[in-house]
């Protein structure tokens, strides 16, 4: 018992030395082990969490632009199944008045197969113009309403206010991204 508690006694002297050799301090080292403390709690109270929520922010805008996107694409989708729908549905109508025109040309004479022919021909064209019409009105609809999704998403991820030449050009490149 006795060398053991003579070793613990030595063991202590020779702590004290060394810590007197290397000038340490231990109510210093407390000051600065508390210090510590307080700055590190006040970095993460003022510095840390703000900029964490920050973050936050931004991933969920990133976020919602790319739901944003996700639904342009879904519509520009919708509004080629109903160009493709609309121009089927011209086709037939054109090809059924074309076949009512034919078979009733056996019982007329030959002048007047060819005017149905040549009625329903320009029904036709005039259902492909139209529908051509209907196709651009809805793309460039769709163009000015993708172009001001992309202006206010942009606004909102990159947390300024446009300029309208900045407006203008994002709006002109979605347009050719599109085309």
């Amino acid at each position: 018992m006795n060398l053991t508690f003579l070793a613990a006694a030595g063991a202590g002297e020779l702590v004290r030395d060394t810590a007197e050799t290397f000038g340490w301090n231990p109510w210093l080292f407390l000051s600065q082990v508390i210090s510590f403390v307080i700055v590190a709690a006040a970095l993460r109270a003022f510095a840390y969490k703000p900029i964490l929520a920050v973050l936050h922010q931004r991933r969920e805008q990133i976020a919602q632009a790319q739901l944003n996107a996700e639904k342009i694409k879904q519509q520009l989708a919708e509004a080629e199944q109903r160009h493709a729908e609309i121009l089927v549905k011209a086709n037939v109508e054109a090809q059924r008045m074309i076949d009512e025109a034919r078979t009733s040309s056996g019982i007329l004479a030959e002048r007047k197969q060819q005017e149905a022919i040549a009625a329903a021909e320009e029904i036709l064209a005039k259902a492909r113009e139209a529908s051509a019409i209907e196709h651009e009105r809805t793309m460039a609809q769709l163009k000015r309403e993708l172009g001001r999704l992309v202006v206010d998403t942009t606004a909102k991820v990159t947390g300024k206010v446009l300029t309208p030449d900045d407006q203008r050009r994002l709006q002109e490149e979605a347009t050719r991204q599109i085309a």
